[in-house]
């Protein structure tokens, strides 16, 4: 993580973790005051009232819907961009007798990596000013790795470059629209897991061992 982003503040306290479900910590980076910081979000937008109108939470926003509602055009016009780091992530294929098999996709020579996703702040007790910081993730067109996998999905998760991690965390809005693109599909890598992946009590290492 160290070698992969260089963060002027590390505030972040985290384990690895081989099972991660929506509305638990991630770790993420994001700029401050023009310092990049390491610090912990909470996966998923929660949901919030307007108006008297509950609007639902999201854990995943696509790349050319961005504008589509006036929560999510204020978050990416006011730039707040984040980076979340994963090692891998899962995929499911439906066989033929309808069993979903997860698969463990990485990046080849790449054991740390960037997603691009919008973090932001949401207050959830006026009287005690306790405030919420969460991210969602930005998907792209799926390529086709991960099509041949999953024929029946559409989006995967927007991969950033090393290279594009600046531009995406300070760069204009043009900038980082520019770099929400599908990763190429011959720098991947995938093979299948056992299904405990399914199953939020189980964490650790096996959970990515390829089946024999």
């Amino acid at each position: 993580m160290d070698r992969e982003f260089h963060l002027t503040h590390r505030w972040w306290q985290f384990s690895a973790r081989y099972n991660v479900r929506v509305s638990q910590s991630v770790p993420g980076v994001l700029l401050h005051q023009g310092d990049s910081e390491g610090v912990m979000l909470r996966w998923g937008w929660p949901p919030r009232k307007e108006g008297g109108v509950c609007i639902p939470g999201t854990a995943w926003l696509k790349h050319d819907e961005l504008g589509s509602s006036k929560e999510r055009r204020e978050v990416w016009l006011s730039g707040q961009r984040c980076i979340v780091p994963l090692a891998g992530f899962y995929v499911w294929q439906l066989s033929s007798s309808g069993i979903r098999q997860p698969f463990y996709v990485r990046l080849v020579n790449r054991p740390v990596f960037g997603v691009a996703g919008l973090w932001q702040r949401t207050l959830i007790d006026e009287d005690e000013d306790d405030v919420i910081e969460s991210c969602a993730l930005l998907t792209v067109p799926s390529n086709l790795l991960l099509t041949e996998i999953d024929s029946s999905g559409t989006q995967m998760l927007a991969i950033l470059g090393r290279e594009d991690y600046g531009a995406w965390l300070s760069g204009t809005t043009a900038e980082a629209q520019a770099l929400l693109q599908s990763y190429p599909h011959e720098r991947m890598l995938a093979h299948p897991v056992p299904p405990y992946v399914n199953y939020p009590e189980y964490d650790g290492p096996p959970l990515i061992h390829a089946i024999r």
